[in-house]
C-alpha cells in the first residue's frame, strides 16, 4: 500500500536535507529519499560525502568535514521529524495529484505526495583515468572555489578548454604557484574574453593537444600521465593538484518530458524553487548550473520547502 505525505523531498544533499529541515520544524513530516550508496548519481549525502575538509561553511571555523557536515544535517532533519528512506526514486509521475513515485516495480505507486521537493543535484563529468576514483579528494578535485585554498604555493593542473575550465584556472592563480591548463585540442573552446584573460595571465601554461592518461600517485597526487594526440608520445606533467572541469551534467533523467529543463538539462525555476507544474519545486544543483556551492544549495533547500509550505496553504492544507 501506498504511503502518502504532504511534501516529498527526491534528494538528501544540502539542498534536501535542509528543505527536510525546514518542512519538518513546519510539522509536515516530509519524506526523503536519500538515494542509494552504490549509485553514482544519487548518492545519500550527495557530493559532499567524497569532499574532505569544507572550509567555507558557515558556522565552522575550523573547517568540517564533508560526510560529518552530512551527517549533522540528517541529524537534524531526523530531530525535526523528518522520515528517510535508503532508496532511489525508478519512477516519478507529476501528470496528476497527488504526485506518485515509485521506489520499487510494483505497480502501485510507493509513496503518494501534495508536493514534491527534486533535489537530485548534479554529477561532475570525470575523465574515466586510472588513479581518478582512488585520488578524489586527495589532490584531485571539480571544485576550484570549495578547495583552491588547500593548494596554495603548488603546481597544479586544470583539465578542459571551456569558460569553467578557464574560469577555475584564474581563480586558482589566486593560490597556486602555476596553473597548467591541459586542453586535448591546439585551441580553446572558451568565449574570446576568457582567453584573453587567460592567455595575459603569468601564471597559466598550457599544455596542448594533451589527453590525460592516468593520475598519477597513491596517497596523493604527485603528476599527471599525458599523451600528445597528434604525435603519441607520452610524458609526466609534474603537478601536485588537478581539478577537471569538463562539465556537469544535472540528475534530471526522472524529470524529462515532465517538467521544464534549460538547453543544457536543469530544471527551470521560478520564481523562487516553483517549477512548471503546481506543487513541484526544485532546489540545489539540479537547478543550479552557477555556483554549485553547499551553502547555495542549502539556501535553495530553504526557499523550496517555505515555498511548498505556503503552496499547501493555499490549497486548504
Amino acid at each position: 500500500m501506498s504511503r502518502h505525505t504532504h511534501v516529498l523531498i527526491i534528494g538528501s544533499g544540502p539542498a534536501g536535507l535542509t528543505a527536510a529541515i525546514y518542512a519538518g520544524r513546519a510539522q509536515l513530516a516530509p519524506i526523503v529519499i536519500e538515494g542509494e550508496p552504490s549509485s553514482t548519481t544519487d548518492q545519500p549525502g550527495g557530493q559532499l560525502m567524497v569532499t574532505t575538509e569544507v572550509e567555507n561553511f558557515p558556522g565552522f571555523p575550523d573547517g568540517i568535514m564533508g560526510p560529518e557536515l552530512m551527517a549533522n544535517m540528517r541529524a537534524q532533519a531526523l530531530r525535526f521529524g523528518s522520515q528517510m528512506i535508503l532508496s532511489r526514486v525508478q519512477r516519478l509521475d507529476l501528470t496528476q495529484r497527488p504526485f506518485r513515485a515509485w521506489l520499487t516495480d510494483d505497480v502501485e505507486p510507493s509513496i503518494t505526495a501534495d508536493t514534491v521537493i527534486v533535489a537530485t543535484g548534479a554529477k561532475s563529468l570525470m575523465l574515466g583515468v586510472p588513479g581518478e576514483d582512488r585520488l578524489l579528494s586527495h589532490g584531485l578535485s571539480t571544485c576550484a572555489t570549495c578547495d583552491g585554498f588547500f593548494f596554495r604555493g603548488h603546481d597544479i593542473a586544470v583539465v578542459g578548454g571551456g569558460d569553467s575550465a578557464l574560469e577555475e584556472a584564474i581563480f586558482l592563480t589566486r593560490f597556486a604557484s602555476s596553473v597548467t591548463l591541459v586542453h586535448r585540442r591546439d585551441s580553446l573552446r572558451a568565449s574570446k574574453i576568457m582567453q584573453d584573460r587567460a592567455l595575459a595571465n603569468e601564471k597559466i601554461k598550457f599544455a596542448w593537444n594533451s589527453q590525460v592518461t592516468e593520475v598519477l600517485g597513491e596517497e596523493k597526487v604527485s603528476g599527471l600521465a599525458l599523451r600528445d594526440t597528434v604525435t603519441g608520445e607520452s610524458r609526466i606533467l609534474d603537478v601536485t593538484g588537478v581539478f577537471v572541469a569538463i562539465g556537469h551534467v544535472p540528475n534530471t533523467s526522472l524529470l524529462t518530458g515532465q517538467l521544464d529543463l534549460q538547453d543544457n538539462g536543469y530544471a527551470i525555476t521560478g520564481p523562487g524553487s516553483h517549477t512548471n507544474i503546481e506543487g513541484v519545486f526544485a532546489a540545489g544543483d539540479v537547478q543550479d548550473h552557477e555556483y554549485r556551492q553547499a551553502i547555495t544549495s542549502a539556501a535553495s533547500g530553504c526557499v523550496a520547502a517555505i515555498d511548498a509550505e505556503r503552496w499547501l496553504e493555499t490549497q486548504g492544507h
